[in-house]
């Protein structure tokens, strides 16, 4: 019997037990196993162990569009470094801008306008003219979300504005009295964090927020929990206390505050829940750090230092083994991979005489992208490695 013959579930049995470059040379034997092996079923195993391969610890598929071979041969150019880079934006004015991938559209925030560019398919190049541009803040834009049906900004001039995806009204929640630093939503549930040392709670049925919590100290970041049940703030550090704190939705108390050794100043700059007991954090400490909220105490099960005590603007991670972040000089985006402490590959993206943080990141199965003070810049990972075919 010839192995092509073999019934498929004992295929898919000895397949299991290949790595990636024997399944590629496997498919060049012949047209017929050439096109059982480009089954995803068969790649499924290899993928969950490389980056951002779109396959995440629960067994969700990100990408499905995308063949899962094509993107383990992305994955390999991910740990490796190997990329095409690009500037596809410039401005003269230094801002602070944010960014938000939405499928094949792309938003950034410049000054007081939040602009929305189509990304070309497969080069994945912004279209020149942006497609939409929100309105209506009076300061610069400082971190807005994209839902399916709202883009919700917070800005200097201490407003939040809700506009809806799907028609031109849009609605200004007033509350805070100095600039939103950050804020998240999810559900209709939005929680925001300013400067004025308070966090507010706001649906998107009412003007008025729900309850002011205070802080005690400015708010830098929040995240909601993906069980809507808790949200997580983190703060400036200026005052000794833990920047990190849960809070319960309903009742509105602080459940637990997150570690104890933080140092004065350890303010914590973005947060990311990967999971909903999984927290990653990181800011002008140096640490990127994931905390497990199922242990009691909760605390930090995992931390890694930037190697040149760079404060940490951003994270983001793929669900699986992959952590990107962004520094606060020279524009510096690293790639982690949870699995090991050190720095898997970096990237500086500003030149020396011009230092500027990475305000944000973002990526997608084949391309990063990166906002500067000045530029948006962007990293193709799409090369095809020359040992796999």
């Amino acid at each position: 019997m010839l192995l092509y013959q073999l019934p498929e579930d004992i295929l898919y049995h000895i397949f299991s037990y290949l790595d990636y470059k024997s399944l590629c040379r496997l498919s060049q034997v012949c047209n017929t196993i050439y096109r059982f092996v480009n089954r995803d079923a068969v790649w499924r195993k290899v993928a969950k162990e490389f980056l951002n391969t779109g396959i995440t610890r629960n067994g969700m598929d990100i990408y499905p569009d995308v063949p899962l071979k094509e993107r383990v041969k992305i994955a390999q150019n991910w740990y490796d470094g190997v990329c095409k880079r690009a500037i596809h934006l410039k401005w003269k004015t230094k801002l602070l801008p944010w960014l938000q991938l939405d499928g094949d559209m792309l938003f950034l925030s410049q000054a007081s306008d939040i602009l929305v560019y189509y990304l070309q398919r497969g080069s994945g190049r912004l279209r020149r003219n942006p497609r939409e541009i929100y309105r209506g803040h009076k300061g610069d834009v400082c971190r807005f979300v994209v839902t399916d049906s709202h883009l919700i900004s917070g800005g200097s001039d201490g407003k939040i504005l809700v506009h809806n995806r799907r028609s031109n009204a849009w609605m200004e929640l007033s509350g805070h009295n100095q600039e939103v630093n950050c804020l998240d939503s999810k559900n209709g549930l939005i929680i925001s964090g300013s400067r004025d040392r308070t966090a507010r709670i706001w649906t998107l049925t009412s003007s008025r927020a729900m309850e002011a919590i205070p802080m005690y100290d400015r708010v830098w970041s929040v995240a909601i929990s993906p069980q809507l049940s808790s949200f997580v703030t983190g703060t400036a550090c200026c005052d000794n206390l833990s920047p990190l704190r849960i809070w319960d939705v309903e009742r509105l108390e602080c459940v637990c505050r997150l570690g104890s050794e933080f140092r004065r100043g350890a303010g914590v700059l973005d947060m990311v829940f990967e999971s909903a007991f999984q927290l990653f954090t990181c800011g002008y400490d140096t640490f990127i750090r994931l905390w497990d909220l199922r242990l009691c105490p909760r605390k930090c099960v995992m931390e890694w230092e930037e190697p040149h005590d760079s404060a940490l603007y951003c994270i983001q991670t793929d669900g699986n083994h992959m952590i990107a972040s962004g520094s606060s000089y020279y524009g510096v985006v690293r790639l982690w991979d949870k699995r090991q402490t050190k720095c898997l590959q970096f990237f500086q993206l500003s030149s020396e005489p011009v230092s500027s943080p990475v305000y944000c990141l973002r990526f997608s199965s084949s391309h990063l992208h990166a906002a500067l003070a000045t530029s948006l810049h962007s990293l193709d990972f799409r090369q095809n490695p020359i040992y796999i075919t």
